[in-house]
Order: structure tokens, then C-alpha cells, then sequence
């Protein structure tokens, strides 16, 4: 129950981050670039600092939450702090939800209910080194794709970029969990998943100057939660309770599609 109860944290933090993130990021000047620049700016902003705290409680409580739960539920709780965020929205900033909105947010509990129900618990596998190379190699490739993406006017592909590198946090992540905290700092893949962190973090803020706060985070959360949970389930050795892989296919699947549908109704209004 604990590591539930991580993952609740975990959500609320990440929603709070969202928020605060998002309205910083765009009362910042746009500039062309790949990200880092906007970040240096930002540091300054005490509102973006608060939303950075946010996001870096949730991503510790999600890190604790990894040592014993399957990707594939982590990451899905994790998505469900955008239908927070926009709660946190609505309650705060005065955003509008419409009632499709709100029949989405249904869906994406409903849709964490059906993965808790059919998730089992378990130490993940270690990555091999080259494992550990391939995850570099992602990461390096995530870096050069933001040069282009930074010049680009949609958010989209930064978006995207953000949910590859998250992506990488969550697997490295996955695999670290259960290893003593004071042996960390010597495992290059912890070095790795904060390098991952931070580009995901730059890709993050430049797709938030380009577009609804929902829109972003749906399309990086769902980049993620995809990613993430195949590569736990193939290569990780995370669990599925007997006989209920295909509900966890249906969980995945309402999940992603609900975050999705979110991001898009979020759009629309924007655009509106």
C-alpha cells in the first residue's frame, strides 16, 4: 500500500508542476532554440522554480513507487496528473473543462482502476551494458532532434521529444529503484536518467511556449506511458497478474487514448 500511496503523491506534485510550469513558460519571451536557453531564463522565475519543485517530488515518490510496481501502472498513474492539472486549473488559473472533458477524466480513472486491479509486484531486471549503451544512444539522439524541433512553430515535436526522454527517466529509473540510495552515484545509468531528465525537462518547457498546457503534456505523457511500458514488459520482467494481460492492453489503450483526447479537447479550446 505504500507504494500506492507513492504514486497518489507522485500524480498530485506532477499536476501542481504542470500548472505552474505552464504559466511561466508562457509569460517568457519566445525565442528560437533547443530549450536549455529557455531554462536558464526560467531559473530566475520564482513561479517555474515552484512547479520544478513540484516536478521533482513527483518524479522522486514515483521513484520509489518503481521499485516494486510494473512500468506500465507507474507511468499511467503518472499520466492521470494532467486531469488533475486541469482540476488545479480550473480551481486556480479559471480554465473552462467541458463536459467531454470531464467524461474523459472518467475514463482515465477507470482506466487506472483496470491496470491496478491487474498489475503484480516485482524487482525489475537489470539492464546489461549494453542495455545501459542503447539507453545512451537514445538519449544523445533525443538531444540532436531538439536543435530542429526548438526552430519548429508547432509544440508537437518537442512534445514528443519530452516523452522519449521521460521515457528513458521511467526505465532507468524502473531499474534503480531497488539498489541501496547511497550506491547510486557511483551507476553511470544514474547519471544517464538525470541527463535524460533534464533534456526532458528543456523539451517540456519549449513545447509549453508553443501550446495548451493539456495538449503538451498528453503528448509526451503518452509517448511515455507507450515506451515505457513495452520495454518493461519485454525487457524489464515487469508482471501481469494470470490471465489478465488483456486487460492490461485494455487499460493501456483506454489510457493513452483518453490522455490523448484530452490533449486534443484542450487544443480545440485554445484554438477557439
Amino acid at each position: 500500500m505504500v507504494d500506492y500511496g507513492a504514486l497518489v503523491a507522485s500524480a498530485v506534485l506532477y499536476a501542481v508542476g504542470i500548472v505552474a510550469q505552464s504559466v511561466a513558460a508562457r509569460r517568457a519571451r519566445t525565442r528560437p532554440g533547443a530549450g536549455l536557453g529557455l531554462l536558464a531564463r526560467l531559473a530566475g522565475d520564482p513561479l517555474y522554480l515552484a512547479g520544478f519543485a513540484g516536478q521533482a517530488g513527483g518524479f522522486a515518490f514515483a521513484f520509489f513507487a518503481r521499485a516494486s510496481l510494473p512500468l506500465y501502472l507507474v507511468q499511467t498513474a503518472s499520466s492521470s496528473a494532467i486531469g488533475l492539472a486541469t482540476v488545479f486549473g480550473v480551481l486556480v488559473l479559471g480554465w473552462r473543462v467541458r463536459a467531454a472533458e470531464a467524461v474523459t477524466l472518467v475514463l482515465l480513472a477507470a482506466g487506472l482502476v483496470v491496470l491496478a486491479g491487474s498489475s503484480a509486484t516485482s524487482v525489475a531486471t537489470a539492464l546489461p551494458p549494453a542495455g545501459v549503451a542503447a539507453l545512451a544512444v537514445v538519449v544523445l539522439g533525443t538531444g540532436l532532434a531538439m536543435i530542429p524541433a526548438g526552430r519548429a512553430g508547432s509544440y508537437l515535436p518537442a512534445a514528443i521529444l519530452s516523452g522519449v526522454a521521460f521515457a528513458v527517466v521511467a526505465v532507468a529509473g524502473r531499474t534503480l529503484a531497488h539498489l541501496d540510495l547511497l550506491t547510486l552515484p557511483g551507476q553511470p545509468l544514474t547519471w544517464l536518467m538525470l541527463a535524460a531528465a533534464v533534456l526532458g525537462q528543456a523539451a517540456m518547457a519549449v513545447a509549453l511556449q508553443r501550446g495548451p498546457a493539456a495538449a503538451v503534456v498528453a503528448s509526451a505523457d503518452a509517448t511515455t506511458i507507450v515506451l515505457a511500458s513495452v520495454t518493461g514488459i519485454t525487457l524489464l520482467g515487469d508482471r501481469v497478474l494470470g490471465g489478465h494481460v488483456e486487460w492490461v492492453a485494455l487499460g493501456l489503450a483506454i489510457v493513452v487514448s483518453g490522455v490523448l483526447v484530452l490533449g486534443a479537447q484542450s487544443r480545440a479550446t485554445a484554438a477557439a
